[in-house]
């Protein structure tokens, strides 16, 4: 089975019970928090998919990392997983869970990419100008590349809006690379 279809199901499974239980806020926060200790140390997340390291050793550091910072659902979900033997999966099923969650919100999801951080003023700009757009609420996030050399990348969802100097410089030499006074052979 595909890593998307497993990080779905059980995302969508933490998601409806969470919901029933009345404590979906707090176990959306803790699947935040563990997506950021798995971005922020690759070897955390190394570890969650060797396939060497036991079971019930990889259950036994996600206990010490994560008792008294999260809910009890998300400790038992943590052991469930463990059980299951899909340690590997856990990192995929908490994006997909905040996915599913900002879907069931009407949240939708916006990455801006530019050359610099950006000012208060110019993210109001751009999560007003996502909001006309999706006509949701918007989580905005921003992605600094110096690449870009000038303008933004705008991604709201599977749209994306180019207005960078370095996309508008390729598609230029694209433009110079053809001669309609030499004749092609």
């Amino acid at each position: 089975m595909s890593e998307f279809r497993v990080a779905y199901r059980y995302a969508k499974s933490l998601l409806d019970l969470s919901a029933e239980k009345g404590i979906l806020e707090e176990v959306h926060k803790d699947m935040r928090l563990f997506h950021q200790v798995v971005t922020e140390n690759h070897d955390f997340r190394l570890l969650l998919r060797n396939p060497i390291i036991n079971h019930d050793k990889k259950l036994s550091i996600l206990m010490s990392l994560f008792s008294g910072k999260v809910n009890d659902l998300t400790q038992e979900f943590f052991k469930i997983i463990c059980r299951k033997n899909r340690e590997g999966f856990l990192p995929a099923v908490a994006k997909e869970f905040h996915l599913q969650y900002n879907a069931s919100k009407g949240i939708a999801d916006a990455q801006v990419t530019t050359t610099f951080p950006l000012t208060d003023e110019l993210r109001k700009q751009f999560t007003q100008i996502v909001s006309e757009v999706s006509g949701k609420e918007v989580e905005l996030v921003e992605v600094v590349d110096e690449d870009l050399i000038g303008g933004f990348v705008l991604r709201i969802g599977d749209r994306q809006i180019d207005e960078s100097l370095s996309s508008k410089l390729k598609q230029l030499k694209k433009e110079f690379s053809y001669n309609p006074y030499v004749k092609e052979i």
